[in-house]
């Protein structure tokens, strides 16, 4: 089976707001530092290690490109690394990943850059259950309750076990995924995810792995201080194994 991943990180991180600059020229969230590494560098680890994962492409701004063959390409290990141009947006970015793999690739799972604490067991789960029925995600039930809005006026409450909060990875077959990419091109259909322009084509059932609450995705300063936490407990339980 080959596993290929996209890890989209051409954004610009809007939501984080001006942070300092890592390096020279770049200050979005994928490059902050956590525990002295780029929260991108400990995203690629995860799957860097993943045994099922046979090779990775990460999208990077041009003006990204020398930093990643420098930062990126050590931190792969065995697995072959590709760099590749994103664009203006994720999924011009996945996009331009997708046409860089090998069409005997059976399998392309897209993670967010910015989830560096998705465990290595939901990696290996989403992508048997995608292998056995074509797409699946990872998601979590809300804890809040939800209502759906007008304006500023409420119009219904959403029974919550028929619902999701999703998350990534999201994995397909890789025939799928291009097929569905080129409808949205075609239509000119832009996502919210990778699964949004999977379900248009009602070519298969997406199936939903159960998420972790702490697989949360960084976009906002606060979002930090709850990354700082995972991290240290992940270097404890490490140090302790």
């Amino acid at each position: 089976m080959k596993v290929s991943v996209i890890l989209p990180a051409a954004g610009l991180g809007t939501r984080m707001g001006r942070t300092q600059p890592e390096k020279a020229g770049i200050s979005r969230k994928q490059f902050m530092q956590l525990d002295g590494s780029p929260i991108l560098v400990h995203t690629l680890r995860k799957f860097a290690s993943c045994p099922l994962v046979t090779d990775i492409y990460v999208a990077l701004r041009s003006e990204d490109m020398e930093w990643g063959e420098q930062v990126l390409r050590p931190e792969a290990g065995s697995k072959p690394l590709c760099l590749v141009e994103g664009g203006d947006s994720r999924q011009h970015s996945v996009e331009n990943a997708l046409a860089r793999i090998s069409p005997d690739t059976d399998l392309v799972a897209v993670h967010d850059a910015v989830r560096p604490f998705i465990e290595p067991a939901t990696i290996e789960a989403v992508i048997e259950e995608a292998m056995a029925n074509g797409a699946a995600i990872v998601g979590i039930v809300p804890v809040d309750t939800v209502k759906q809005v007008h304006k500023n006026k409420v119009r219904a409450t959403l029974p919550r076990e028929r619902l999701i909060l999703t998350q990534t990875p999201q994995v397909f077959h890789y025939s799928l995924l291009c097929e569905a990419f080129q409808r949205a091109r075609e239509d000119g259909f832009i996502g919210t995810d990778e699964s949004s322009l999977v379900e248009r084509l009602e070519r298969v059932e997406v199936s939903v792995i159960p998420g972790k609450d702490r697989n949360i995705k960084i976009t906002k300063p606060s979002d930090m201080d709850l990354a700082r936490l995972f991290q240290a407990e992940e270097a404890a339980a490490r140090n302790a194994s």
